[in-house]
């Protein structure tokens, strides 16, 4: 642990987003650069090997640009382009990006209020790990914009305003026209361990749940409480199920039943009934929209697309309102999947592989302006799997847990393992120079 880099260290502390390591300030020295880059060629290697079932994507451009910093980062592979003579970068029309290579011109579509500053872009030799991709250090200027982004669920939610619940899998519609009278967040998901530092006799919240009343909408973290109403007969099942020794814990903590709830069409995990006549439905299984007419939510967003948009949000609302950066995704009886460390979330990125960049052929000039790429807002994230951790990374995992660092987030079993599925593609999408830091992995999710 003491040769890790103090940067990269779980803090006690709340480290805010914007103290980030040396390589994301461009007039900052790349003082322990050298390290990093042989950590990921170390990466590379075991996943070129097999020792990692990783699919990584040849290099074609990958382009983060950062907000705050009003600067960005671009890489190119040398399979795309031989030199830095060969990429010119320029400003398109309607706030895009172009990049010119000897294979294609490519256009980056920015969001709004988002420009390249002409002239920028300058070439940033790296090391010998890097020496597959050309970086280029870039600026841009920002316009304010009052709200960016949709807005999670947790802020759909309002009271007095009416609801139809359908399953994310299928699109049935679960709960119909469901008017709450009062929409509460629940307290922190360690509310209970604290409770004796605000009470000066016994606990009164001893072995007692927090319920919502029949017109009541009680947030969590990752789920919402809802009373079960006559509909739900027909839209939902219930079936007991052990979690614990099944789930490869230890065997010598109890084995703990949840009452499963799933979509009677589809047969989808949505939650739980935490209690006779109350429904626990995870944000990441339903999707609420207003009770107007009979419309279904958008099917063309597809699992990964929905998983990875949802959970980014809400790790957005929580680094916001809680100043925690550091997150547990745990199952429902309490086992860890996976650590999360945010970054940052002023991030813009567009990645393009080396297959999309080329198929224009080898000979001829670019093909004009195609494909067509729109960068996307995303957070950065690091990230371990406590399954299959190495050494190193286990003696993180154990101090997270022994600190206590990291704010629990309670999934399915399955639904944290489709989000590491989800951040191990994205990490299989960088330019090997990126994909890890010290222990670490590297993922974005996008908003």
């Amino acid at each position: 642990m003491s040769s890790l880099c103090p940067l990269l260290l779980p803090l006690k502390r709340k480290t805010p987003p914007t103290q980030l390591p040396h390589q994301f300030y461009p007039d900052r020295p790349p003082a322990d650069c050298q390290r990093t880059l042989h950590c990921c060629h170390a990466l590379t290697k075991r996943i070129e090997t097999g020792d990692m079932s990783v699919k990584t994507h040849g290099l074609g451009v990958f382009l983060e640009l950062r907000k705050r910093l009003q600067s960005g980062l671009l890489v190119v592979g040398t399979n795309v382009a031989g030199g830095p003579a060969d990429v010119a970068v320029s400003a398109g029309g309607d706030s895009s990006l172009l990049v010119r290579t000897p294979r294609r011109e490519l256009s980056l579509t920015l969001p709004a209020g988002v420009a390249f500053e002409t002239g920028s872009c300058i070439h940033t030799p790296v090391g010998e790990p890097g020496g597959e991709e050309l970086h280029f250090r870039l600026r841009i200027t920002m316009e304010r914009s009052e709200r960016e982004g949709p807005a999670s669920m947790m802020e759909t939610l309002k009271a007095k305003e009416t609801y139809s619940f359908h399953c994310q899998g299928c699109t049935t519609r679960l709960l119909e026209d469901r008017a709450f009278s009062r929409v509460l967040p629940l307290p922190n998901g360690n509310w209970n361990a604290i409770v004796d530092d605000w009470c000066c006799h016994p606990d009164p919240f001893a072995n007692k749940k927090l319920l919502p009343r029949a017109e009541d909408c009680l947030m969590g973290d990752t789920f919402v409480l809802l009373a079960r109403d006559a509909g739900c007969d027909h839209t939902l099942t219930q079936e007991v199920s052990s979690a614990g020794v099944a789930d490869g814990q230890d065997p010598k903590k109890p084995c703990h039943r949840l009452a499963l709830v799933s979509c009677a069409s589809c047969s989808s995990v949505l939650g739980e009934a935490v209690a006779p006549g109350t429904l626990k439905l995870y944000i990441t299984q339903v999707v609420v929209q207003p009770a107007v007419g009979d419309g279904r939510p958008d099917a063309s967003l597809n699992r990964s697309s929905f998983l990875e948009k949802t959970v980014a949000a809400r790790l957005l609302d929580l680094s916001s309102s809680l100043s925690s950066f550091h997150f547990s995704l745990q199952t429902p009886d309490g086992k860890v999947v996976l650590l999360l460390w945010l970054l940052n979330a002023d991030s813009i990125i567009a990645s393009v592989p080396e297959t999309c960049v080329r198929e224009g052929g080898s000979s001829g000039p670019p093909a004009p302006h195609s494909p067509s790429l729109r960068a996307a807002r995303a957070l950065k994230l690091l990230y371990i799997s406590c399954s299959g951790a190495s050494t190193q990374q286990r003696e993180i995992v154990t101090s997270w847990e022994v600190n206590s660092i990291g704010h629990p987030m309670v999934l399915p079993l399955q639904v944290c393992e489709e989000l590491l599925q989800v951040m191990d593609e994205s990490n299989s999408t960088l330019p090997a120079s990126m994909r890890c830091m010290r222990s670490y992995q590297v993922a974005y999710l996008r908003l």
